[in-house]
């Protein structure tokens, strides 16, 4: 038996990038930072950011386009996936993944009242896809 599953709530680093293979598919991709802090023994308080780079298809990747942006706070379950592919530069690059099985907005929608939708029943994504080219944008992240 195994289990590969990720359960995040963090703050999307900025808008979600939505793109559609050549055979249709939708596929947004965005960072996700999760924050945790704590205080020291001497008191001083102290916080760590850790980014995740999210992957979502079908009609959950258009979804999030659609509803969230740069700051806002999402749930996030998914299976964590790792890949390497070769930059423009022809270096190998390596990238982990969370690819999105279901989502819940949370928090407030920027100048609106708390929204909670839970997309848990929205249809899966589409696991035999391939993974989406970001090569042209790994450059653009934090990590």
């Amino acid at each position: 038996m195994s289990v590969n599953k990720a359960i995040l709530i963090g703050n999307l680093g900025k808008d979600p990038e939505l793109r559609y293979t050549p055979g249709g598919k939708a596929v947004a991709t965005f960072p996700l930072a999760t924050t945790e802090r704590w205080t020291s023994q001497e008191g001083q308080k102290n916080e760590s950011t850790t980014w995740h780079n999210i992957v979502a298809w079908g009609r959950q990747a258009e979804v999030i386009k659609e509803y969230l942006a740069k700051g806002r706070q999402v749930y996030i379950e998914g299976r964590i996936v790792n890949r390497s592919y070769d930059d423009k530069d022809g270096n190998k690059r390596y990238v982990s993944e969370v690819v999105v099985q279901s989502f819940q907005f949370i928090g407030g929608r920027p100048g609106g009242a708390g929204d909670e939708r839970d997309f848990s029943q929205a249809p899966p994504a589409d696991e035999s896809a391939p993974a989406p080219d970001t090569s042209e944008t790994d450059d653009d992240l934090p990590f």
